[in-house]
């Protein structure tokens, strides 16, 4: 079975409790790890749709990715808006991680299902965007289409995973929606949205995609089956 889940804010060194963003968020790290071990089997795949920890350097989010590493399942992860830690795939493979693949212009199959995706970028359909942001947001769909293209023909499935939704401020598709039409996509999960966030949540079947927000929160911690 596939998983997903995102926005774990790990924190090994305990300097970002995440209650002060509401009571909800007491505790959040336990109630992960105990939901993920009810919830998750050795050969069931978790899609992690960034924001996964704190640390600004990877070797201090080292030990948040081994707790991640350790716990039943195979795991894909994409990078967030908060993930400062994350590095080239050469760094991210060498840390010897056995249950964690890193998805950055590149893929994953599991059982003839492809895994593809990018961390996406905030909304830019305001009248005045910000160019820095415009130009993020363009390169962001172009490693969306990298990691599409990486992918191999007849797959049973197609799933995305992003952590910004891509979705405009009224709730209408953006262009990573178009990509993913482009590409035959069947679902996709994203993250990001948090508290009063939840009010741009968009889910459901748009455009022949399945779509699912799987913001830790929002799932109130429990991983959701998405196949």
């Amino acid at each position: 079975m596939i998983f997903a889940i995102g926005d774990l804010h790990l924190d090994s060194s305990g300097d970002k409790p995440m209650d002060i963003f509401g009571e909800i968020w007491a505790n959040h790290q336990e109630k992960i790890i105990h939901n993920w071990n009810s919830t998750i089997c050795e050969d069931d795949l978790v899609l992690l749709a960034g924001d996964i920890s704190w640390a600004l350097k990877l070797n201090e989010a080292y030990e948040d990715l081994l707790k991640i590493d350790k716990l039943p399942g195979k795991k894909i992860i994409i990078k967030g808006n908060h993930d400062y830690w994350w590095n080239s795939l050469k760094k991210l493979n060498s840390l010897g991680l056995k249950t964690i693949h890193f998805i950055q212009n590149n893929s994953y199959i599991y059982n003839n299902i492809g895994i593809a995706g990018t961390r996406g970028w905030s909304n830019i359909d305001e009248e005045m965007p910000d160019l820095q942001d415009q130009k993020i947001f363009k390169r962001e769909l172009n490693r969306l289409k990298l990691s599409l293209e990486s992918l191999e023909n007849n797959l049973e499935k197609k799933i995305v995973m992003l952590h910004y939704p891509p979705f405009n401020i009224d709730s209408s598709p953006n262009e990573f929606v178009e990509i993913m039409k482009e590409y035959d996509i069947d679902i996709c999960v994203y993250g990001h949205l948090h508290a009063e966030g939840h009010k741009y949540i968009v889910e459901g079947i748009i455009e022949d995609i399945e779509f699912h927000c799987v913001s830790s929160d929002y799932i109130n911690f429990m991983p959701k089956k998405i196949l």
